[in-house]
Formats: structure tokens, C-alpha cells, sequence
């Protein structure tokens, strides 16, 4: 491989952060932006292209690079610095104490600890350059997404100060971050990249600097920072026991049962809990809602939530059948099914979305913690299509934002008639969270066989129920989308820009590609990468099942085109239907038995009062925290189930 390409990766999107943050004419940012968002799509295919033309094997690189580890310990002490600041500024003293902890552990560790073999700085095998696909083509198809977005956004929001410069420079380090944390296999190095992209989180979090959006990035601040102190710990623990600090050679520590192996696996993966916002952390993601769409997209999809599921999927093969294995996948598990019931109590658009990604990413996080090769091909197919999905979903719902200047659901109503660009695209990610024969029903079931044929009754009651919820909440939406039972004339005009068009046009494309190549993307790369991780793997798909894929996806996209041509039909021909009283001629007025007329309204129920966010949050995260601290008492004392 070209030891330029994974340099480049990783250091060009920083460039490109400075060059954003230096310009203030717009026109010159965003076109920079967009050849920034090419040359990483392209640098991303070339990674891809070198790694297929050595073997596509697994490949380990950079030993020697002391002026490299000493330049990540000075901007790691940098950060922490930062953190501190701003805590100060805004009050928040006791949080600086997270970033300072664990900082100043690494210094010690780095400058007084034992000798260790560091080993390659940089792994490349299957899982880190799907996870370089997912951040190259979804992240800067995002950054594109973002330039049309956000200058209707500042036109909308007139009341938020424009630093558009700010914001592109913090979605370009994002990236770098993202680069830098799934291709690095040096702890030290991943622990960095950890601190970045939780101050990168918090910052686009608090973007608008309102009351509400400054304390819900610091909420998100301290929850990630817990996670990155048991990281950092974890490091030390496990340099001090193996002589290493090598994500490879902890995972091959914990396959083997070594003992001194348990305590670290089960501090990294806690600390991939809090970044995956899993009970009882889940309320940073919702809180990040605040922040302009792109950036919860990016923060949903390719980017923060991911690196926790990535450093999972990673501890899996060692997380087997132990105690800690048990415990992520009872939390992912749980997590999955609390917050399905919370989405269907909601009627904002993106907060359905933020309820639904803590839901699905807890079913990752059970897959992982299951550590069975039919739940780690059904986690990574679980991964793309919601990476690919849910960056689809809050572009479209920014974008029907903009237009209908409302993002609740009830004022979607007949939105295939209204704005059918835009719903047909938000029928597009719809149905690839949910429907049939969508890669997530498929990994949902997988992942429900393997927990049968493990006999792990819990996880069997939480999949099944959990996606009778999940099919809830979407079919409420995708109903109020092509519903045209009150449809009346709107003065809504579509105002979505081309280059959101652009990426939404091509997230679609990817969408349904990605249904049609399932199987074999199966064949091709998922079951090596399994044989890679486990040393063995089986066919869950058999490819002959393609051509049944191929006609049920017709049947999928033939029912909105169906709705869209039967509608203006009926509004054509005034076709009468019955209602609930006297047809008043036009199928949305009726006369009732008072001899009034009354106009017919469809509204969907969401049961607020019974499993809103208010009645489940508080107990289900007291419940999820009584279980960590429970197990990982048992972890660090030795009981093993």
C-alpha cells in the first residue's frame, strides 16, 4: 500500500478546517468545501483501490513514529486545556476534572510509565476501511449537504450569529478524527482522536449558543469525557499488565481468557457505551438535536455514534461468552427496546430519528456484545444501511424544514403531494430502516436467530418487541406521507438547493443499490471480513435469494408511485368516499347529524402520556446504570457468569 494515501486521509481534512475557518467569503468557502468533499471521496476510493491490489488483507503500519506520538500527546494536553476553559467560562468546574484525569494520566504513563511494545501505529484490514467508506462518501456528501443547508438556515434563523466558517471547520476535524480514530490500532493514538471528536460533538452541539443547546453539549461533554477517562485507564491497566498498547493485541489477549485482559476489554468497551449513547447515556444524543441538521447527521450517521459500535465490533471475538460480553449486550439489548417505545411518543421529525438511531445502535451494541459471527454480519449490514439511511433521513427532514417551516410529523400530512421530491426520498430512508426486503429487517432477524440458536431468552423477547415497535413508529410516518385524506392547497414551495438535491439524490442511489447488491456485498467483503475477525464464518444469505430481493424492492417503491397516481386521479374525477356524515363534495368536509359541516382530520395517536420520553427516560436510565454498576463491580472483583 502507499504510505502517502492513509497520511493524507487523515491530516488533508484538517487542512481543509483551517482553510474554512481563515475564509469569510462564502462563495470561495463553499467552493472549497465541495472540492475538499471530492478529493476525500477520491482519496477514499484509492485507500480502497491500494488496500484490494496488496491482498486485501490485513496490513499493519508506521512503527517508528515518535515525532508522531510526541505531537498527538502535546494537542491531547492542548485539549484538555481547552476543556478546561470553557468549563470555567461557563461554570461547569467539575467537568474540567474529566479532561484533566485522564490527560494528565497519559502524561504521567507516556513520560514515567514502564517500557512497552507499541507496535504498527496503523491497522487496515476489512472493518477499518468499511469504516473509512462510511466517513469518506456519507461524511462529505453531509459537508456538500451543509452548504445549501445552512445558508437557509442563517436565512431562517436570523437570530443566531453567521459563522458558517466555524461550523464547515468543525465537520472537516470531525473527519479527520473519524479517519485517524478507525485506522489507528495504537490506543494512544485512538484515545486522542476519542478526545477530538467528543470536543468537536460539543462544540457543534452548542453551535447556536442558546441556553439550551450550551448545557445540552456540555451534558454531552461530560457523558463522552466519562467514557474517555475509562479509556485512558483501560490503556494504562492494560500496558502495565501486557506490555502493550495494541487494540489487536488486547483482542487476541481477551480470545485467549488471559486474565489481565477482562478489566481493560470491559473499561473500552463502557467507554464505548457512552460514545454509542446507550443507557444511561442516551440523552446526549437527543440533546444534540439543538444543533443544525447536518450536524446531527453527522453525528447520527457517519461519525460519533459509529466510533463506539467500531471499537465493539472490534472487542467482540473477546467478549464472547464472559461477563462483559453479557453486560453490553443486555444494555444494547435494553436500549433497543426502551427507546423504541419513546419514539413512538414523539411527533418532532428528528426526534423520532434521535430516538430511533439510540435504538438501532443498541441492537449493534447487542450484536456485539453476543460476539457470535452471525450477529457481528448482521451488526456490520445493521451499520451501513443506517449510516446510509439515517444521513438520508434528518438532509430530507432539514430539507422539508426549510419548506414547510415545520418538522412535526402531523404537518407531513400528504407531503408525496405537497413536496414529492422530498417525500420520496423520506419514503426511500423510511423503508430502509424497516421494511422488507430492507438490510435491517434482514440483520434484525439474523441477529434474532443467533440469540435462539445461543438459547439467550432475554435477547429474543428484546428484538422481537423491539421491532414490533420499530415498525410502529415508521408506519405512523410513512402513512401521514402518502395519506391524502384532508390534502388541501398549500402555498409551500420546494426551496431545497441543488447541491442538497445532490446529496440526497445520491444517498437514495446508495440506498437502493445497496438492497440490490446485498447479497452480494455478503459474499464479497461482509463474509471475509467475519472469517478476519473470527477465523470462520457462515453463510447467512444465500445469494440465490437476490432475484426475490430484486421484485419485492420493485413492489416497495411501486406503492408511493401508486398513492401519488391513484390521488391525482381522485382529485381529477372527485371520486365521493364515505365519511362520517354527508359528503360535503370534495372527500375533507362532511355535514354531521347537527347539519354542520365538519372538515375530516387524520391524526395519528402517540400514547405520550404511557411511554413519552418523560415517563421512560428517568427509569430506564436508573435501570441501565444499576446494571453497569452492578456488572462492572463484578468484572473488576473477579466474579465471572
Amino acid at each position: 500500500m502507499d504510505s502517502f494515501t492513509i497520511p493524507f486521509l487523515i491530516i488533508f481534512p484538517f487542512i481543509a478546517a483551517v482553510f474554512s475557518y481563515f475564509t469569510r467569503i462564502n462563495k470561495l468557502r463553499n467552493g472549497f468545501a465541495y472540492v475538499s468533499s471530492v478529493v476525500i471521496m477520491a482519496a477514499t476510493g484509492i485507500l480502497l483501490a491500494q488496500w484490494c491490489a496488496s491482498g486485501a488483507g490485513v496490513r499493519e503500519l508506521y512503527f517508528e513514529t515518535h515525532l508522531a506520538d510526541r505531537a498527538i500527546l502535546v494537542l491531547e494536553i492542548i485539549l484538555a486545556v481547552y476543556i478546561t476553559v470553557l468549563c470555567f467560562r461557563y461554570k461547569k468546574y467539575w467537568i474540567s476534572l474529566l479532561s484533566l484525569g485522564p490527560t494528565g494520566l497519559i502524561v504521567w504513563f507516556e513520560f514515567f510509565g514502564p517500557g512497552i511494545n507499541e507496535g504498527a501505529r496503523i491497522r487496515v484490514d476489512h472493518l477499518s476501511v468499511l469504516m473509512c467508506l462510511i466517513i469518506g462518501i456519507i461524511g462529505s456528501l453531509i459537508i456538500v449537504y451543509a452548504v445549501g443547508y445552512m445558508h437557509g438556515y442563517h436565512h431562517h434563523h436570523r437570530q443566531f450569529r453567521d459563522r458558517r466558517y466555524y461550523f464547515f471547520t468543525l465537520l472537516f476535524v470531525f473527519l479527520g478524527a473519524m479517519y485517524g480514530f478507525v485506522l489507528s490500532d495504537n490506543l494512544l493514538w485512538i484515545d486522542f482522536f476519542w478526545e477530538l471528536t467528543s470536543v468537536c460533538s460539543f462544540l457543534l452541539i452548542g453551535y447556536t449558543h442558546e441556553p439550551v443547546a450550551i448545557s445540552n453539549s456540555f451534558r454531552a461533554l461530560w457523558m463522552n469525557l466519562l467514557g474517555g477517562t475509562a479509556l485512558a485507564i483501560g490503556i494504562v491497566y492494560l500496558a502495565y499488565y501486557s506490555g502493550s498498547v495494541s487494540l489487536h493485541r488486547l483482542v487476541v489477549l481477551g480470545s485467549a481468557k488471559m486474565s489481565y485482559a477482562v478489566i481493560p476489554i470491559a473499561l473500552i468497551a463502557f467507554a464505548a457505551l457512552t460514545k454509542a449513547a446507550q443507557m444511561p447515556f442516551s440523552t446526549w444524543l437527543i440533546g444534540a438535536m439543538v444543533a443544525p441538521t447536518p450536524s446531527s447527521a453527522l453525528l447520527h450517521s457517519a461519525t460519533m455514534v459509529k466510533a463506539g459500535i467500531y471499537i465493539l465490533f472490534r472487542l467482540s471475538p473477546a467478549m464472547a461468552r464472559t461477563t462483559t460480553g453479557n453486560m453490553i449486550s443486555f444494555i444494547g439489548g435494553f436500549t433497543f427496546l426502551i427507546t423504541s417505545f419513546m419514539a413512538i411518543a414523539q411527533s418532532d421529525g428528528k426526534k423520532v430519528l434521535a430516538f430511533s438511531t439510540i435504538s438501532n445502535l443498541g441492537l449493534m451494541v447487542a450484536c456485539a456484545g453476543m460476539g457470535r459471527s452471525e450477529t457481528i454480519w448482521a451488526g456490520i449490514f445493521l451499520m451501513l444501511f443506517h449510516a446510509i439511511s439515517k444521513s438520508l433521513l434528518f438532509q430530507d427532514v432539514g430539507a422539508t424544514e426549510n419548506s414547510l417551516h415545520s418538522r412535526d410529523i402531523e404537518d407531513m400530512h400528504g407531503l408525496l403531494y405537497i413536496l414529492p421530491r422530498l417525500a420520496f426520498f423520506m419514503f426511500i430512508g423510511i423503508a430502509g430502516m424497516f421494511l422488507a426486503p430492507f438490510g435491517m429487517l434482514i440483520s434484525k432477524w439474523s441477529a434474532l436467530k443467533a440469540s435462539v440458536n445461543e438459547g439467550n431468552i432475554i435477547m429474543v423477547f428484546f428484538i422481537c418487541l423491539g421491532s414490533a415497535t420499530t415498525s410502529f413508529y415508521w408506519t405512523k410516518w410513512m402513512g401521514k406521507i402518502i395519506s391524502a385524506s384532508h390534502l388541501k392547497e398549500t402555498a409551500f414551495r420546494d426551496i431545497t438547493k441543488k447541491n442538497e438535491l445532490i446529496s440526497l439524490s445520491i444517498h437514495a442511489v446508495l440506498m437502493i443499490a445497496l438492497c440490490l447488491l446485498f447479497p452480494l456485498l455478503s459474499h464479497v467483503y461482509v463474509n471475509p471480513l467475519i472469517e478476519e475477525m473470527f477465523g470462520t464464518y457462515k453463510d447467512v444469505l444465500p445469494t440465490q435469494i437476490l432475484l426475490t430481493l430484486v421484485v419485492i424492492i420493485g413492489l416497495v417503491f411501486a406503492v408511493p408511485l401508486l398513492a401519488f397516481l391513484y390521488s391525482r386521479k381522485m382529485r381529477k374525477t372527485y371520486v365521493l368516499s364515505y365519511m362520517n356524515g354527508v359528503n360535503a363534495g370534495n372527500n375533507m368536509k362532511f355535514i354531521d347529524s347537527f347539519g354542520e359541516e365538519k372538515t375530516l382530520w387524520m391524526s395519528n395517536f402517540y400514547l405520550h402520556k404511557w411511554i413519552g420520553q418523560r415517563k421512560l427516560m428517568g427509569p430506564g436510565q436508573f435501570f441501565a446504570a444499576a446494571v453497569l454498576v452492578v456488572m462492572m463491580s463484578m468484572i473488576i472483583g473477579g466474579v465471572r457468569i
